[in-house]
Parts: C-alpha cells; structure tokens; sequence
C-alpha cells in the first residue's frame, strides 16, 4: 500500500485536536498510554531534576509537554508539530503551565535545523512511527542527539514492531483484542487501517541500537505491553 503523505497526515491531525487533548486517558488508542506518560515524564526528572528546556517533538495538545512541567516547573518548551491546529492548541495550554518561553515550530522534524546542546529533554510521544526508511530514522535520531545536552535525555513512548514473526503476529493480536473491547469491530478495522496507511513503526530493539549507533551512553527500556513501548536514551 502507498503510504500517507506528510501533508495528509497533518490534514488528519487538524481534525483531531481535542482527541489528543485528555491528560486523564491519553489517547484511548494507544495501550497504556497513561502508565508510559508518567514513566517517561518520571525518568526525565530522575535523570535531569536541573532540566531548563525541553523538546517535544510531535507535541499534539501538548500532554507530554505538560505532564513533565507538572514535575519539573517553568521548563523553556520547545513544540514541534506538523498540525497548526495541535500546535495552537499546545501552545495555549503549556504557555499557562510555565513562565519560561514557548516556541513552537510547525514542520516534519526532517526539515527542523535544531541547534546543538540545546535541550536537557526530548520526549517523542507516538510520533516516531511516521519515519520511513533507514535514513530518515537515522537523521532523525543523530539530530535528536546532537541537540541534547551533555547527560541529557531522550525518551519515547510509540507503537513498535517485532523483529520475530511470530511475536509480532502475536501482539497484533494482542492489541486488535484490546481495540475490539474498547471500541468494538468496526473501531478496530478503523485503527488498523489508518496505521496501515500511516505508519511504519520499527521494534524496540532497532531503536535502542540506532540510540547506541548514533552516540548515546546508554539507553532504558521502561515499560513494554504487546506493540507499544516506552524507552529512551541519555546523552
């Protein structure tokens, strides 16, 4: 199947704003998506409790962004989105959750020049899967560390393959199962269709070794349930 273009994706964000706006929930469609919110947002604090500024890297509403202000106050926030329509909404609602700067840049991070040792942390919540081949994923993950500061971190939380058929037959499975109970067949059929255009998610396992490849220290797995995870690496 061709896949989404970016500016497709971004015409389907537009229209999703108050989806991705629940702090409570997170996105119903990504499982645990609340456990790995508080996980990430926790380990950053552990890892950088000094932290001045922040990258959120495909932002949406912004729950990312405000659930580590909510831990480490009046960070310097830097939001990246492809929507404007998230980006206002981001805005709006971290500019009230800080006194530091907001910025927000409307682009594909491919495209985003990000100047080097700038950020203490980076949080990419469900937005990595939009990556496609090996060089973008590279790109994206050597320019994400270049722009860390020295001890700096960068945690994901995203929807992973497998590398083993079988397992990853098997959490396929897992999560239909878990959409099905959520929202019924039809939910279901809707969720896997629009990753199916949409999305070419790598496995966990490929990620850590490209943070390992691209310079990172050393790397965490923080919490794993069927195809989604969240991990990261500090610089």
């Amino acid at each position: 199947m061709k896949k989404s273009t970016v500016t497709e994706i971004r015409e389907r964000f537009d229209n999703e704003v108050e989806r991705f706006s629940n702090l409570e929930t997170g996105q119903v469609a990504t499982m645990d998506a609340k456990i790995a919110l508080e996980l990430i947002t926790c380990t950053a604090r552990a890892i950088k409790p000094e932290a001045k500024t922040i990258l959120d890297l495909g932002c949406g509403a912004g729950n990312y962004t405000l659930k580590m202000l909510s831990k480490v106050p009046d960070l310097e926030c830097t939001l990246i989105d492809l929507s404007q329509n998230m980006l206002d909404k981001a805005f709006e609602r971290v500019s009230e959750a800080t006194t530091a700067k907001v910025e927000t840049i409307q682009d594909d991070i491919r495209n985003v020049e990000l100047p080097d040792n700038k950020y203490d942390i980076i949080l990419a919540g469900a937005v990595l899967h939009h990556l496609r081949d090996d060089s973008d994923w590279e790109l994206v993950f050597q320019k994400l560390y270049d722009s860390l500061t020295p001890g700096g971190c960068f945690f994901i939380s995203d929807l992973v393959t497998q590398d083993h058929q079988a397992v990853n037959q098997l959490t396929w499975k897992m999560y239909g199962d878990y959409l099905k109970q959520h929202g019924g067949s039809e939910y279901q059929q809707k969720v896997f269709d629009y990753i199916e255009k949409e999305d070419t998610p790598r496995s966990m396992t490929y990620q850590l070794d490209l943070m390992k490849k691209v310079g990172f220290s050393s790397t965490e797995i923080l919490h794993k349930n069927a195809c989604f995870g969240a991990f990261g690496g500090i610089k």
